[in-house]
């Protein structure tokens, strides 16, 4: 039976009480220790980390790992929001840092170079799950689940780029275009800088915003080119 105390409540915890507050902050607090864990299983095995692996490295049974996150796809999507947060908030300090225009666009383009050359673990287990051929869990595809954090991460450089720059009466199509377009660019750019290193991350930094600042339309065709 449940205790009466000197006020006549019940000694259960209500929801919206302290007690009720408690409980969510211990499972908020939970979480995050697994996240943790599964963070450093995947600095460790990138695509190959594991769910077993990381349960054993939160000192749990895969069952209880499957209780906070219901299979892979949802672990992935929690450490996906966990790092495009992270990596929001650096290309939003870059956009804002007092500098003119070409720095800003430099030291964005870099912020999103150095999160992934930072963790290139973290990365392949986000971006490539099939790199070391080991087979998908329950059916996990990671790809499927790779697509929407790229979205995310264009939807917000729109945002970004519409709160800051005055683009005219379609300014909200251009910015949307302009965010996804930049977004695709440094993911392909990195993906494939980060596999071959064919340049250091600066000379890579300086060709991508002279490419954004329009040296295209600046060089000449080649004398044997189409030209218009």
């Amino acid at each position: 039976m449940d205790s009466i105390d000197s006020t006549g409540q019940s000694g259960t915890e209500q929801p919206g009480t302290d007690g009720g507050d408690r409980q969510q902050s211990a499972a908020e607090r939970r979480r995050r220790e697994l996240l943790e864990a599964a963070e450093r299983i995947v600095l460790r095995d990138g695509p190959g980390a594991s769910m077993n692996a990381i349960a054993a490295e939160a000192g749990i049974t895969k069952p209880i790992l499957y209780r906070h996150f219901g299979d892979k796809g949802g672990l992935y999507r929690a450490l996906a929001v966990r790092h495009t947060d992270a990596l929001l908030a650096n290309l939003r300090a870059a956009l804002d840092a007092q500098a003119l225009r070409r720095e800003r666009v430099e030291a964005t383009l870099d912020a999103y170079l150095a999160a992934i050359e930072a963790r290139p673990q973290v990365y392949r287990f986000l971006m490539h799950p099939a790199d070391e051929d080991i087979p998908s869990e329950s059916g996990f595809d990671v790809g499927r689940h790779s697509a929407p954090l790229l979205r995310r991460l264009g939807e917000e450089l729109a945002k970004v780029i519409s709160e800051r720059l005055d683009l005219g009466p379609d300014g909200e199509e251009r910015a949307r275009v302009w965010g996804h377009g930049i977004v695709g660019m440094m993911h392909a750019a990195g993906d494939w800088w980060l596999r071959e290193r064919p340049c250091s991350r600066e000379q890579l930094v300086g060709h991508l915003t002279d490419l954004l600042w329009g040296r295209l339309a600046a060089v000449a065709d080649l004398a044997d080119g189409p030209g218009f």
